[in-house]
């Protein structure tokens, strides 16, 4: 019994290694990656990620988040504001007796730790660097050529090769894609005052924009802008960008002292039309890939592979097909709320904090300062923040 996955980044290392911990070992994991994971890596580069509290209890789950856990920062307090508008609101760890509200990590370290652990793991084999070249499905199987020649055969095909996803061309699937017309601007920011675990989110007129607290005092930047000025603002030199962000950003942290390489990428709401196929299944950004203004992209592909690797090993466990069509419509429809509802979410708020229009400047303020006194709305935000869901 053979589960092969295609795209060894965060998502596609989480679930083998989900897969082998869940089955002890009875299902046989191929990994395929193209590329090791160094900073030249598109999904182990050096940008951070926001892991949810929720996403590092599964990681937990896993057995990994002992190790993991010494390269994060810890988010204490997020800091959600407007620029020129008074409506705020503020989110504290401590109130919900937590530790933290979530972390953050760079993936170039999470990268190189997730392959450490896949190089120990005696059911995952490793092809990297390696690339597929064809695929085929038949009734009982399928099978994936790879560049170096070899053919790699299984019961079930798992699409992680991110939002381009070349398997799930080959697949026949289709996407719904979405340009929100905006651009993200990259890149780590160090202030007088270090953040102490403090995260911000401020919307300007550009976008929102995002501060996530690092290492050595450094703040890791998402900030959005029109995609039209985005030649523009890559071509500012270093004081221009540091002036620009500190009149947007504001003085929390003090003054803005350095910045580092700037990378720039177009944002685009993509969702495929059917995460399923005939032994074939997408997952995360090959399934969806979602605007950053929430954090919430791998912490829902997160929650895909949790429940994937529980259905895959749950069935491989008794001999069952994993990649039976009964299997992967089950998996489809335990998910298919929380996708659905993720990606609303994440649409409507890029939607809500994108137009300048009074009507929506009041209607933002009157919800961030309802935020800050009602602790039930406030509640909402935060479990949404932690990667939990809240039942009124």
């Amino acid at each position: 019994m053979k589960v092969i996955i295609v795209g060894g980044g965060m998502t596609g290392a989480s679930l083998a290694l989900a897969i082998s911990v869940f089955s002890q070992g009875k299902v046989q994991v191929s990994l395929i990656e193209a590329r090791l994971p160094n900073k030249a890596h598109a999904g182990f580069d050096a940008r951070t990620i926001a892991l949810a509290y929720g996403t590092c209890q599964q990681f937990n789950q896993m057995g990994i988040w002992n190790g993991l856990k010494k390269y994060v920062t810890p988010i204490t307090d997020v800091h959600v504001s407007e620029y020129g508008h008074a409506g705020a609101v503020n989110i504290h760890a401590k109130d919900y007796c937590l530790p933290a509200l979530g972390y953050v990590v760079e993936l170039h370290d999470a990268g190189n730790y997730l392959f450490e652990q896949l190089k120990k793991a005696p059911n995952i084999e490793l092809y990297c660097p390696d690339e597929v070249i064809s695929v085929e499905r038949t009734i009982e199987q399928v099978s994936v050529k790879l560049t170096t020649g070899k053919v790699l055969t299984g019961q079930l095909l798992v699409a992680a090769d991110g939002s381009d996803s070349m398997i799930g061309k080959a697949s026949q699937i289709e996407w719904q894609r979405d340009s929100s017309q905006q651009c993200a601007i990259i890149a780590n920011v160090l202030t007088s005052i270090a953040p102490h675990g403090r995260a911000f989110e401020r919307f300007t007129q550009y976008g929102p924009l995002a501060m996530l607290p690092m290492t050595k005092g450094r703040s890791s930047l998402v900030w959005c802008h029109p995609l039209e000025n985005q030649q523009h603002i890559m071509q500012w030199n270093n004081d221009q960008f540091m002036a620009e962000l500190q009149k947007w950003f504001g003085w929390r942290l003090g003054e803005i002292k350095a910045v580092s390489e700037r990378y720039c990428f177009p944002l685009t709401l993509s969702q495929a039309k059917r995460v399923i196929s005939h032994r074939l299944v997408l997952v995360g950004n090959a399934a969806q890939t979602l605007h950053p203004i929430a954090g919430q992209g791998f912490n829902l592909a997160m929650r895909d592979v949790m429940l994937l690797a529980t259905i895959i090993s749950e069935v491989g466990n008794y001999g069952g097909d994993m990649g039976a069509y009964s299997v992967l419509s089950q998996y489809q429809m335990q998910r298919c709320d929380d996708r659905h509802c993720t990606i609303k979410l994440t649409d409507n708020l890029v939607h809500l904090f994108s137009n300048n229009h009074l009507f929506f400047a009041i209607c933002r303020n009157v919800g961030l300062m309802a935020m800050e006194t009602l602790p039930l709305m406030r509640d909402i935000l935060a479990h949404q923040a932690m990667g939990r869901s809240f039942h009124l």
